[in-house]
């Protein structure tokens, strides 16, 4: 079989006649910036999320900056983010000049808790980055309350995870009534990128920030455009950082069959999980209660120190598998000199040392996950008779 991690080829052929007819619309165009497609795009997500402002950008790590900078942190000031998430998370707290402050995740969910957050705050710090990793969310609720009782910026980085739903059950904060918000509108700013392979993913780089506060989606516009509101008329330092009419065209068109994209990832979990399950040394994602999953990676834990010998033997079956992330944060070189720990940092060490992503695409066909289920049982099983359950 000729299993991929992902699939944009396939997913592409599936669309292609609409695809094609958006993009060569902006080439006969001509208008390649700043185009009609980037405003339609824009408002088009607005509907899907529910959030205020929608913020296109030029790509997911500069999202994360600039929704830093319209924070208007000044240079040593604290931000909390998780140890064990991808490097622009904390690469853009770096770059301003602020100290990211690395704290603990969820050994099963392997996103930030209220609980680690509160271990890493100090006198200086002022906003937390809550990555909503692999494809569900935080727990919200409890970390905005934290931010609230500390006077702390919440930016969610959604890059992972567009798409999932957290239900904010009842408290003081949000009211009596349960309901249910998208992830990236529920902290002061949300931020996500299109990178090809995730589940909303263009055909080249591309971000969004969103927000639901009509003076923060001011200053993120205005510094994401050369800190500019009139051209010409330079009000602070910004960048020059643009979602481009041709991305812009593509997402249009791909974010009408985001549903469908995770309603087939979904049902790949569950095929993944009902195969995978009663396998000692194997853990299966865990869903949480209160976040829907749409499964950016179909992530498994490995234990016993067996996951390299795993991957080695899938890769020889055919089989390609990912390692996010194989070093935590706090031991990658360039952050020695610059971050802090909040408190132990033991979960992530330990999650850099047995996760193993699966693949998982909206094309995975029943077949090709029958025989990747199946290869994987065998290897266990053949270990030992207490492999299994």
């Amino acid at each position: 079989m000729n299993i991929q991690m992902v699939d944009l080829k396939g997913q592409y052929t599936k669309i292609q006649q609409e695809m094609d007819a958006a993009v060569l619309q902006v080439v006969r165009s001509g208008r390649y910036i700043n185009g009609p497609e980037v405003g339609m795009f824009a408002e088009a997500l607005q509907n899907y999320t529910g959030a205020k402002h929608v913020i296109p950008c030029g790509n997911g790590t500069d999202a994360l900056q600039i929704a830093l900078m319209a924070l208007g942190l000044k240079s040593g000031d604290e931000v909390i983010v998780p140890a064990f998430t991808y490097v622009a998370s904390v690469e853009a707290i770096g770059l301003l000049g602020l100290t990211p402050v690395m704290v603990d995740v969820d050994p099963d969910s392997f996103n930030l808790t209220a609980k680690n957050i509160e271990n890493g705050i100090s006198a200086k710090t002022k906003a937390i980055v809550a990555v909503h990793l692999f494809g569900q969310s935080c727990d919200m609720a409890p970390i905005m309350a934290l931010a609230k009782r500390h006077h702390l910026y919440v930016v969610e980085d959604n890059a992972q995870s567009l798409g999932a739903c957290y239900a904010i059950p009842p408290t003081p904060l949000y009211g009596e009534s349960k309901e249910q918000k998208q992830t990236g509108t529920i902290g002061h700013i949300g931020c996500t990128s299109f990178f090809p392979t995730k589940n909303l993913g263009g055909y080249g780089d591309g971000g969004a920030m969103m927000t639901n506060d009509d003076d923060l989606a001011q200053k993120l516009k205005m510094i994401a455009n050369h800190g500019q509101r009139q051209k010409y008329h330079h009000e602070v330092l910004g960048c020059n950082s643009r979602l481009d009419t041709l991305q812009a065209a593509v997402l249009n068109v791909k974010l009408k069959y985001l549903k469908d994209y995770t309603v087939a990832r979904q049902k790949a979990a569950k095929i993944y999980t009902q195969g995978l399950t009663g396998l000692n040394r194997l853990d299966t994602p865990k869903e949480v209660s209160f976040s829907t999953h749409v499964y950016h990676q179909y992530t498994i834990k490995v234990q016993d120190g067996k996951r390299d010998a795993l991957k080695q033997y899938l890769a020889e079956q055919g089989i390609p598998t990912m390692i996010y992330y194989p070093l935590p944060l706090q031991e990658q070189p360039c952050f020695k000199y610059i971050a802090r720990s909040g408190a132990s940092l033991t979960v992530a060490k330990a999650l850099s040392q047995s996760v193993l992503s699966l693949p998982m695409h909206t094309e995975l066909t029943a077949d090709e996950q029958e025989y990747i289920v199946n290869k994987i049982r065998t290897y266990f099983e053949g270990m030992s008779p207490l492999a299994t359950q």
